[in-house]
């Protein structure tokens, strides 16, 4: 096997990957909110992870992967020290009956748009089509890997029980449960700040000290009593002596790993490089203080930020996208198939900050068209490779993909493998599709996802091609003629090959 080495935020190095158990890998991502549609900077982060875990199975261990949906309307310490902040859900509520009463397609979707879950319901199917369209694996383990942070409410306040039992957490003059940082000498480890210097402000991350009766300025919310929150949970019904209230953000992840994964140990644990503070520092802390264990996961692994155009993306800047609305064209000026967004955002280095331009995406889909073009030349051997034992990691040109990406996920030494490979002469199409399903078992990108079959409008080019050959087999070019119209109004690109003519879907 393949020694895969990867970078370690928690040690600040590229390390050797072994699991802890031999084969298999343990991973847990932290997943979208649900209070809006997720943005292209969002899926950056999730499709790293998902190169991660397609890397990990060509490398032939087995994983199971764990990403959760925040559908709890949480504040964070800052917010509650602005005066209590806003409740996300409350703000999603509005958002969303405003789009109603303007008649906007999407908000139909909702019935009662007062109804919190609903709403989190209806932003979590929407997450899934996108992931789903972008060929997210996690995607297709919704619901079973993908746990709602509403149904692990009662494993969040046992392990709130235990920290108060052993001296990790407290109860302060509100209600409010607190944990208490100076405890765990180790906090920190992961984003080198120390406990000495997080005093209140500390970057906008940090309250000031005394806030609320902390007893340190770095102490983290683990539960807010407050009756009035839109989403609230009565922690007596879970045999805890609390007021009624909702959990802090960084207790949901900790509580929810450990369920979904069965065991205070993982192995890999991912998100984007702003979640290393507070919320994954945070995480050790209570995970370690609640079970008593060393570490809690081994790798921590993180993604870092994009730019659009060069800039920083923002609402305020107007350069704000969600994948959605890049499909649809709001960014290019045309649609974009997802598997051109996919290739955009993972042709860099996860740990490179990429900037994402419209020059960018027509080189992605330049390079997937290549990709789908090479597989469409090997005919029926492409179509029966799918079917076929996939080529080892001993064949000289998977082993060298496989190398690349076991070095830290090194796409673009990957990807340097697979276009000089599609660059030779094809000797054997057998072969030569073997080898492209596994270049594409990471990449993703050679055969449409979901959203990209559907937006034909239910249009079978396959079969307009067919009759398009019958046709022109009969001499009867006026009706060839107005088939091959009808695929290129329906945004398909027309090749006439020795096979037969080739309708291949238009890429941004």
């Amino acid at each position: 096997m393949i020694q895969p080495r990867f970078y370690n935020t928690l040690t600040n190095r590229v390390e050797a990957f072994e699991p802890i158990e031999p084969g298999r890998v343990k991973m847990y991502n932290c997943g979208p909110t649900v209070y809006d549609f997720a943005h292209i900077g969002n899926f950056k982060t999730f499709l790293f992870a998902d190169v991660l875990r397609r890397t990990l199975e060509l490398l032939g261990f087995d994983v199971h992967q764990v990403m959760n949906i925040t559908d709890v309307g949480h504040m964070t310490e800052d917010q509650l020290a602005d005066g209590g902040g806003e409740d996300k859900m409350a703000v999603a509520t509005e958002r969303l009956k405003a789009a109603k009463k303007a008649g906007e397609a999407h908000a139909s979707a909702v019935a009662d748009a007062d109804d919190p879950y609903q709403i989190a319901e209806f932003y979590t199917e929407a997450f899934i089509e996108d992931a789903r369209a972008l060929r997210i694996r996690v995607g297709e383990g919704y619901p079973e890997n993908m746990p709602h942070a509403t149904q692990h409410i009662g494993g969040m306040l046992n392990m709130i029980g235990r920290l108060i039992d052993k001296g990790h957490a407290y109860i302060a003059a509100d209600g409010a449960v607190y944990f208490h940082v100076e405890s765990f000498p180790d906090y920190g480890m992961l984003s080198g700040n120390r406990i000495e210097d997080l005093k209140g402000g500390a970057g906008g991350r940090v309250v000031a000290e005394n806030q609320a009766g902390k007893r340190h300025p770095a102490d983290f919310l683990l539960w807010k009593q407050d009756a009035t929150h839109l989403m609230k949970w009565d922690p007596r019904e879970f045999g805890l002596e609390l007021g009624e209230g909702y959990p802090g953000w960084h207790i949901e992840c900790s509580a929810m790993a450990r369920a979904m994964l069965g065991q205070e140990e993982i192995d890999i644990h991912t998100g984007g490089e702003d979640n290393i503070f507070p919320h994954h520092e945070c995480e050790i802390a209570q995970s370690r203080c609640a079970h008593g264990t060393d570490r809690f996961a081994q790798f921590w692994m993180h993604s870092r930020h994009l730019m659009i155009e060069g800039k920083k993306m923002s609402k305020s800047a107007g350069n704000f996208f969600t994948a959605r609305q890049v499909f649809g064209g709001d960014f290019t000026g045309r649609p974009v198939d997802p598997a051109v967004l996919r290739f955009e955002l993972i042709k860099a280095s996860y740990r490179s900050q990429i900037d994402v331009s419209r020059k960018g995406l027509a080189d992605s889909a330049s390079a997937v068209r290549k990709l789908r073009d090479y597989a469409a030349g090997l005919g029926e051997a492409w179509e029966a490779s799918a079917d076929a034992e996939p080529i080892g990691l001993d064949h000289p040109v998977v082993g060298r993909f496989a190398e690349a990406l076991a070095d830290d996920l090194n796409t673009a030494g990957a990807l340097a493998v697979v276009f000089e490979y599609l660059g030779r002469p094809v000797e054997d199409a057998a072969e030569a599709a073997g080898v492209l399903r596994r270049f594409d078992s990471v990449l993703a990108v050679v055969e449409a996802g979901p959203a990209a079959a559907e937006g034909d409008g239910g249009f079978d080019a396959e079969a307009a091609c067919r009759d398009l050959d019958t046709a022109r087999a009969a001499k009867d070019y006026a009706a060839a003629d107005g088939l091959r119209a009808q695929l290129i109004e329906a945004g398909y690109e027309v090749k006439t090959t020795a096979a037969g003519t080739v309708a291949t879907k238009k890429l941004a």
